[in-house]
């Protein structure tokens, strides 16, 4: 097989999938330095949808997705397809036929820096997509590609096997080997969201932080108060 297909590679645990499930793609984005996530051109097809896996990457030809096809027939349970499709928007890359498929194989989702199209199916399905939107031009089957290599989607390089974690808000991409690092900070995130909501809803609506990032960015004089 062309070393343009790696099929071997690491991926994410499925136990630290389930636990990354349980936060979202924000909160993970904080604890990663606010760094990971991708352009918002990238979206949910439908704002429920939410999934979390290993990347399976793929680089096509933009208007092509021969490489999609080889990917879904190497694909395992629970991985993620991460496509490079260059942003285009010119031609739908996937539709019904190749989600049902993902669907039918365990694939938890799919996202592609391209077109989809069949929304209303897909919506149906509940098969979580994000894309850069939609296009009913259907894609050529015809350029040789890459899977299983390092890409740029969304403006981020993914690696195959790393965490990919996506909600209404975006997809956010977590190294392979930073992931597991960044469940306890992601714990203590949504507990420290948590008590400042609950303070919140007690009348305590001022930043705590607010007065001091005033003053060191000269807004504020020293003893100076809104």
């Amino acid at each position: 097989m062309s070393n343009d297909i790696q099929r071997d590679f690491d991926r994410v645990s499925p136990a630290l999938v389930r636990q990354a499930a349980e936060f979202q793609a924000a909160i993970l984005a904080d604890v990663n330095g606010r760094r990971g996530a991708m352009h918002g051109r990238i979206t949910a097809l439908r704002p429920r949808m939410k999934l979390a896996g290993p990347a399976l990457t793929v680089d096509v030809r933009p208007g092509d997705n021969l490489m999609i096809h080889a990917a879904i027939a190497l694909a395992k349970p629970g991985d993620v397809l991460v496509i490079d499709g260059k942003g285009d928007q010119t031609a739908a890359l996937m539709g019904t036929i190749m989600m049902t498929a993902c669907s039918k194989l365990g694939i938890a989702g799919v996202i592609v820096d391209g077109a989809v199209r069949d929304s209303l199916e897909i919506d149906e399905m509940d098969f979580p997509v994000f894309s850069v939107g939609t296009n009913p031009n259907g894609p050529t089957k015809n350029v040789a590609g890459r899977i299983g290599h390092p890409i740029s989607c969304g403006g981020v390089t993914v690696h195959a096997g790393d965490l990919i974690v996506a909600d209404a808000d975006g997809v956010m991409v977590v190294p392979r080997d930073r992931a597991e690092s960044l469940l306890p900070l992601a714990h203590k995130k949504v507990a420290d969201e948590t008590a400042r909501i609950a303070q919140i809803g007690q009348g305590d609506t001022a930043a705590p932080w607010l007065a001091g990032a005033l003053r060191a960015a000269g807004v504020l004089k020293d003893g100076e108060s809104l």
